[in-house]
């Protein structure tokens, strides 16, 4: 059986390890903070994220990560979007060469505008690279509700290779070798979930968050189209399905983060608040860039970046949004498939 790591012990990580011990792989948890540590070896929980949910006996908990990933076979980096570049850099002089990487972060880097794909990269260009992302919260992998999600990978042997380690009876993993639309999926729908959330806090109906949804996948396509991404991507798991769950649930810190902005909370009060990553919050400015560097009209974007940046009235953003010149509803489709 393969030997797996997990570097990163927050809900996500800590799903997944669980995940995979229950199938028999030997698994490895690294997390840095020695309380957490000493709370998942001592009482096998990880209350902060999962509540009362056990961490299986033989997950070994590590804070070396040397430890952690030396004889890997598969390292997962569930990290923050932000985390990624030093995580790489950190285990890039232990990792073996032939050890899949494998992230489940769903954002985009700050300054350079990268996608993790090319963050990984740049840093263990031997590696092979593997993107996990889908419609899934750790809450409900942990729980063992049926999920699906989507392993995408340049080499789709790799793909295949994490489908089959990863899939059981709850767990069902589809394969793509899009990497750049899934990866932009998984990252652009936390925006439009952060305006979902907004919505949300102003207290908006139903209409109001079907309009930004909708509109929202249009405007995530045609980013990803532009950038070279496939357009079946955006209608399937990573996309219209991440969308949907990030935008609706109340596990979505995204949402949830929205929500306060909408109710007038600023944005340093709103992080302070949620106490965990918004990964919405920065991909909004990096989507915000790429569009004007593409020349991409993406006015939800657009207003929730003027929200977050500008200070700008989150009502007047709405009154924006509505006024807009008016437009024929397949249009950007039109345009796209021409372009392709």
């Amino acid at each position: 059986m393969e030997k797996i790591s997990i570097i990163g012990a927050g809900s996500w990580g800590t799903a997944l390890a669980i995940l995979l011990s229950d199938k028999g792989y030997e698994v490895s948890l690294y997390a840095r903070r020695k309380e957490q540590i000493d709370e998942m070896k001592n009482n096998r929980t990880n209350k902060n994220y999962l509540g009362d949910i056990k961490i299986p006996n033989d997950i070994i908990i590590t804070d070396e990560i040397k430890e952690a990933v030396e004889s890997a076979d598969v390292a997962v980096m569930a990290v923050s979007s932000q985390q990624v570049r030093n995580v790489a850099e950190s285990i890039k002089n232990y990792v073996k060469k032939e050890a899949v990487i494998v992230n489940v972060a769903k954002g985009l880097e700050k300054g350079t505008n990268l996608r993790i794909s090319q963050v990984v990269n740049s840093v263990l260009s031997d590696n092979p690279f593997v993107v996990l992302s889908g419609p899934s919260h750790a809450e409900e992998v942990a729980m063992k509700m049926p999920t699906t999600v989507v392993a995408a990978s340049n080499d789709i042997s790799k793909a295949e290779y994490i489908q089959d380690i990863f899939s059981n009876e709850y767990f069902r993993v589809y394969t793509n070798p899009d990497v750049l639309g899934v990866e932009l999926g998984g990252a652009l729908k936390n925006i439009i979930a952060f305006g979902v959330g907004i919505i949300d806090g102003l207290g908006y109906g139903d209409n109001t968050k079907a309009a930004i949804m909708t509109r929202g996948i249009t405007e995530i396509t045609r980013l990803g189209a532009s950038l070279g991404g496939q357009i079946s991507t955006f209608a399937g798991l990573s996309g219209i399905g991440d969308l949907i769950v990030t935008c609706t649930s109340s596990h979505s810190r995204n949402r949830r983060a929205g929500i306060l902005i909408g109710k007038g909370y600023s944005l340093e009060e709103t992080l302070k608040e949620i106490h965990m990553v918004v990964e919405g919050i920065t991909a909004t400015e990096v989507a915000y860039n790429l569009a004007k560097e593409k020349n991409v009209d993406m006015p939800i974007t657009k207003e929730i970046y003027r929200v977050l940046y500008e200070n700008k009235d989150v009502k007047e953003s709405v009154k924006s949004l509505m006024g807009r010149t008016k437009k024929h509803e397949t249009e950007d489709i039109f345009n796209i498939d021409i372009k392709q």
